[in-house]
């Protein structure tokens, strides 16, 4: 349930070269331990698109194997699914174990909620964002900069006790109907990011995406006035132990450790030719 990007969980049976007689090799070597009374769906995926190998031609090969060795296929309600996923130089070939349900984020696009702005996270990776800051059951989940509840919506969804901040009363409105509509626990406030109303240590993680590209309003004298004052005030509130995920157009990481933190991690997420966003993983260490 917390996963967002992930489209099947396989227990690996086997890993080959991608070349077909290694692929089918490896196949008929693997031990299947279920019995011969379950029947099977083979389905192939090319992750490059490379390999001149076709997908319907794995499916169909392995699928032999199976039938060889007595079990039955069925391609509408089999008991057992397999997969084999194709790179440009491996084949993995395993299990399924249980396949994500991504339509519940298409059905919370920003589009589809009750309070629409644009420039928004889309849910996959709002959710990716409150996983990567380990949200939990019950965690105190700080949002600085809301906007329209995205992350808070994401957070709640998973059982955390969400809190969001925002200057934009219009903004905060908007959330509240968001998080009135996924989750009506919740709480908002209408304050600056840079000086919160907030007791030291009173939050277990922050996910935040602050303003910026083109289209962002910025409150602020400057972007680096911003965000340096709301690492800040973002350190002061975590509890010791905690973890912030930032997301940001420019590196935040020298802001990030003279508030305090310790940096994690950086991760590049390239959006379009004029927006390229950093993802700064930063814990409180005391």
């Amino acid at each position: 349930k917390r996963l967002a990007l992930t489209w099947h969980i396989i227990n690996v049976l086997g890993i080959s070269d991608s070349t077909l007689p290694d692929i089918m090799n490896m196949v008929e070597n693997v031990d299947f331990d279920e019995p011969a009374s379950l029947t099977y769906k083979v389905r192939a995926k090319k992750i490059k698109r490379k390999s001149p190998i076709s997908s319907e031609d794995i499916e169909r090969k392995i699928g032999g194997v199976l039938y060889n060795k007595g079990y039955r296929a069925d391609l509408v309600n089999p008991d057992v699914r397999y997969r084999a996923v194709l790179t440009d130089e491996k084949c993995i070939f395993g299990r399924v174990l249980a396949s994500v349900d991504r339509g519940s984020f298409e059905d919370r696009r920003p589009q589809n909620k009750p309070f629409f702005y644009p420039g928004v996270l889309m849910p996959r990776l709002a959710r990716s964002l409150v996983n990567i800051a380990r949200v939990g059951p019950g965690s105190m989940v700080l949002d600085p900069y809301c906007g329209t509840g995205g992350i808070l919506v994401e957070a709640g969804l998973m059982g955390a006790v969400t809190l969001g901040c925002d200057v934009q009363r219009k903004i905060l409105l908007g959330a509240g109907m968001n998080l009135d509509f996924y989750v009506p626990d919740h709480s908002l406030m209408f304050q600056d990011a840079g000086n919160m109303a907030l007791k030291d240590g009173c939050i277990d993680c922050v996910v935040t995406d602050p303003p910026y590209g083109r289209s962002a309003l910025i409150q602020a004298r400057s972007l680096d006035i911003l965000m340096k004052h709301s690492l800040q005030e973002i350190f002061r509130v975590l509890r010791p132990g905690g973890r912030a995920v930032v997301v940001s157009e420019c590196p935040v990481e020298e802001w990030a450790v003279s508030a305090g933190f310790s940096v994690v991690d950086v991760y590049i997420q390239r959006v379009h030719r004029s927006l390229t966003r950093r993802i700064t993983v930063l814990d409180k260490l005391q």
